[in-house]
């Protein structure tokens, strides 16, 4: 009797099902790491409690983006040079920053394989719940669907049910860990990108390394950053230390932050679910409109990432994605504030600076598109510019001292709806007098 993708004695062929993912057009990098997936639970090496996403897959799949760019060697003259824009940095921003800086580290330039290393195990930390929500949500379709397999599944033959069942079961782990490797390697992509084009370590604005790791630029990205803007090394060395060691202060200051913006991603993860019965409908509405072609699986793949059967929401998601915006926003908002109030007046073109590395974010940032791409979220230039305008009104009243304050709590950080009447949500906040309770 024929089994479909069970050909031996009841064992899953795993390269059929390679190849049906395959015809649909899903990346080659994803489907290399699914057959690894495969192989271990032929083997008996994948257990329930393994993560779905490795720090050791996104380090391979990164490193091969940033070779193919190439990676260049740090001399000790960018480490001379970048100590000492760093050092001019801090002294400035010592005027205005209630955060202290930290030490200065021993390294103050990083190739891309440095930030690599220092911050692949933070980007698995923070993604790997979104990734087990989704996996979670695509097996429990299988798993707890009353309705038989599909023939192409179980084959021709009359299976018993509990034959099924166990092809259910033995389906949704598969998909599970699929699922797990396509979210991985789309991450492992998009740190490489990044390592090959962030200015410095915390360049992206989120908080990945270590508390004490410090400010690093990366020579060789600033020297592309910099190049036909026709400003000279200097200033854009000191600009890009500010924002470096800007982020550095802000990040070794707020320890709950790194964990409030993992748990705002669970938040969203784990109120993932699959609607069987509306994406049917939606793929009978997009075949009927031509939008999907049976006759051509590519175009499946093509419709899926365009959001087509992106699940309806719930209000406790919605609530996360407002609260994840609001805080990357303000985080943004926050750096361009303060390095705008000590380096306006101190570095010639400052203007121009600030612009290109707005203009950079706004259509070059694949960080963005990692978030659009798996969570629906887009922080706007607009957003960014709110939350700037929100820090300057809040030092108006407050102080530098009573801007930083807020960020002691997340209860002290506004949502959307805050930013237009700056004074009222100060009001109905109590922010702390000292800051002794973080750090």
């Amino acid at each position: 009797m024929g089994f479909g993708f069970l050909p031996n004695e009841g064992q899953p062929d795993f390269d059929a099902l390679l190849k049906k993912f395959s015809e649909m057009g899903v990346d080659s990098n994803a489907l290399a790491g699914a057959k690894s997936f495969f192989e271990s639970m032929q083997s008996g090496n994948t257990g329930t409690d393994q993560n779905l996403i490795t720090v050791a897959n996104l380090r391979e799949i990164a490193k091969k983006i940033i070779t193919a760019k190439g990676d260049l060697p740090v001399g000790t003259g960018d480490q001379n040079q970048f100590a000492l824009s760093l050092q001019l940095a801090n002294t400035w921003l010592d005027t205005e920053i209630l955060f202290p800086a930290s030490v200065m580290p021993s390294q103050s330039a990083w190739s891309k394989r440095d930030w690599l290393e220092e911050s692949v195990h933070g980007w698995q930390v923070m993604i790997e719940p979104l990734a087990v929500g989704m996996a979670d949500a695509l097996g429990n379709v299988i798993a707890t669907t009353n309705n038989p397999l599909p023939i192409e599944f179980m084959g021709s033959g009359e299976q018993s049910q509990a034959q099924q069942e166990a092809m259910k079961l033995m389906l949704a782990r598969i998909l599970r860990g699929f699922m797990g490797n396509l979210i991985a390697t789309q991450l492992g992509q998009t740190v490489g990108l990044l390592a090959n084009s962030i200015t410095g370590a915390n360049d992206v604005a989120i908080p990945l390394l270590k508390t004490d790791s410090g400010s690093h630029l990366i020579p060789q990205n600033i020297n592309d950053w910099s190049d036909g803007l026709g400003i000279d090394q200097e200033q854009v060395a000191i600009y890009l230390s500010l924002r470096e060691s800007a982020a550095a202060r802000l990040f070794a200051n707020t320890p709950w932050l790194q964990n409030y913006i993992k748990d705002l991603i669970t938040a969203y993860g784990k109120g993932i679910t699959i609607d069987v019965e509306s994406i049917t409908r939606q793929a009978e509405e997009a075949m009927a409109s031509g939008e999907i072609d049976i006759n051509n699986p590519q175009s499946i793949n093509l419709a899926l990432n365009a959001g087509l059967f992106t699940p309806q929401q719930t209000p406790a998601q919605e609530l996360a994605l407002t609260r994840l915006e609001m805080t990357l926003a303000l985080i943004e908002g926050w750096i361009d504030h303060v390095i705008s109030q000590v380096a306006a007046e101190r570095i010639p073109a400052f203007s121009a600076l600030i612009e290109n590395s707005r203009r950079r974010r706004a259509t070059n940032a694949p960080m963005q598109q990692l978030f659009a791409n798996l969570l629906g979220l887009e922080v706007s230039p607009r957003k960014m510019r709110e939350a700037s305008a929100f820090w300057s009104e809040v030092k108006a009243l407050k102080g530098s001292d009573g801007r930083d304050r807020c960020w002691e709590d997340p209860a002290f950080l506004p949502m959307p709806e805050d930013l237009a009447d700056v004074k009222g949500f100060l009001n109905s906040v109590t922010v702390p007098d000292d800051l002794s309770g973080l750090i």
